[in-house]
């Protein structure tokens, strides 16, 4: 590990230097590319500075107490080791996850998917539920959500809505996400009573970038058609909607919120690459594509990653065995408490593949 941190900050060290010389400060793309890798570079650079003092200091202290006759110089040196110990074993385990294949996809803005599974107009409802409680989440790390797509529910929610959520590190937060959840509660709508299980499923994909995903003309076929749904005369008399579909993968989808044809387009564009995208990831990495059909399935109840259980205000992630009683808290958008522990646990889960 020590011989990959010395070369990680002589990296650090070249790439500083590099990005104030005038060859690469005149060089947008690579200034780009550079800056980008030094930002990676500088919390391993950092961290492993912190260590190295931290073991120095330890090691200095050991000399002091194996050569001076003083007995409370001798005893505070001993403290102060105690303590260093204690942080140069954390500085070790920090490093070994900063140390980790990085996600090339985690700085990437989040195309957000969330469709009702199996409940009918309850399983509506609850993703109505789950989109505000992740637009609020945004809200609070200042990310913008925009809805590019919807179809609401007949008593309320959505029977499917997506959404590109644009801000720093919004897939490193959010990826885990991805997977079916499912809501135990007594629907609105029923007049006995009883406690109801629905579920819906999310799906969250990483924003393509045009240079990550080549998609050619010849490829598409698109059709344009009067809107169906809410908006008004202008939108229902015009061919507004657009309808995408990329005939080597078979990808479809559809855009009819805009009143604009262009901007219907534009939308199912991003949605189109993203979702192509994250396909050929998967095809790529046979783990991931069967972690991905794990987790998000078909929307039937017996496939679930987590639970929330209204009546005993009980979340479960079924994934990492982990059970809070904050329902409430959560749902307003507090979900730091579920998504730092499950970062947690795949980040563990990736160090015994390195071991």
């Amino acid at each position: 590990m020590l011989e990959k941190l010395e070369a990680v900050v002589r990296r650090f060290e070249e790439l500083s230097t590099l990005l104030v010389s005038q060859e690469i400060v005149c060089n947008p793309d690579l200034l780009r590319k550079y800056s980008k890798e030094h930002k990676d570079l500088s919390e391993v650079t950092r961290v492993y500075q912190e260590y190295k003092k931290a073991k120095s200091d330890f090691d200095g202290n050991k000399e002091l107490i194996a050569s001076s006759d003083d007995s409370e110089l001798i005893e505070l040196a001993k403290l102060e080791n105690s303590e260093l110990e204690e942080n140069i074993l954390n500085y070790e385990e920090e490093l070994k996850v900063l140390l980790l294949p990085k996600d090339p996809n985690d700085d990437k803005n989040v195309i957000l998917e969330i469709r009702a599974g199996a409940g009918g107009d309850e399983a509506s409802i609850f993703a109505g539920d789950l989109f505000r409680m992740y637009s609020r989440y945004g809200e609070n790390l200042n990310w913008k959500t925009e809805i590019m797509s919807s179809s609401e529910g007949t008593t309320g929610g959505f029977k499917e809505i997506i959404a590109m959520i644009k801000g720093a590190g919004a897939y490193s937060r959010l990826k885990y996400e991805s997977g079916v959840h499912r809501v135990q509660r007594v629907p609105v709508t029923e007049s006995q009573g009883r406690i109801h299980t629905s579920t819906v499923t999310v799906a969250v994909l990483p924003e393509a970038e045009d240079v990550e995903i080549k998609i050619e003309d010849k490829d598409l076929r698109i059709d344009v058609y009067r809107s169906s749904g809410p908006g008004g005369q202008s939108v229902n008399t015009t061919d507004s909607a657009v309808r995408i579909t990329h005939i080597p993968t078979g990808v479809v989808v559809a855009m009819q919120d805009e009143k604009s044809q262009h901007k219907n387009r534009e939308k199912a564009m991003k949605v189109l690459k993203a979702r192509i995208f994250e396909a050929e990831q998967a095809s790529q990495n046979a783990e991931r594509a069967d972690a991905r059909r794990s987790q998000v399935g078909t929307g039937d109840r017996s496939e679930k990653i987590r639970t929330y259980n209204y009546p005993q205000t009980r979340i479960t992630d079924h994934r990492i065995g982990l059970t809070t009683h904050s329902l409430d808290a959560i749902i307003a958008g507090d979900i730091d408490q579920l998504v730092d522990p499950i970062i947690t646990f795949y980040q563990a889960e990736a160090l015994k593949g390195e071991e």
